[in-house]
């Protein structure tokens, strides 16, 4: 896995964050680290797409943000656990997985810069 899949994955992982962040953020500060979270992501999401597909390196981010944002919701804040909501997330992991697999890197392309 090269760097610019790595930035995917880790501004996912903000993602994730600031989702959560927007509901359970009460108090000016909790505001402000949601704003620099949603900041930062996509700051970083955008840097991996200069060598990446956007099409797929969107999908993935989505994707790990929604996955991750109900695990967090379950674990964490005592969200109901449905046994359809975490088959829907695998089908979700697996696509996101998918797109991954059967994307290019388009960084090792001649001409790429």
């Amino acid at each position: 896995m090269n760097r610019d899949w790595v930035l995917v994955i880790f501004a996912g992982i903000l993602e994730m964050l600031w989702a959560v962040g927007l509901k359970h953020s009460s108090n000016w500060l909790a505001w402000t680290v949601t704003a620099i979270l949603i900041y930062m992501s996509f700051v970083i999401l955008i840097k991996a797409t200069k060598s990446l597909p956007v099409s797929t390196v969107y999908a993935i981010f989505t994707g790990i943000g929604t996955a991750g944002t109900v695990v967090v919701e379950i674990l964490v804040f005592g969200e109901a656990f449905n046994f359809t909501k975490v088959l829907l997330i695998i089908l979700l992991i697996s696509g996101v997985v998918g797109l991954k697999l059967v994307t290019t890197d388009t960084s090792n392309k001649e001409g790429a810069s």
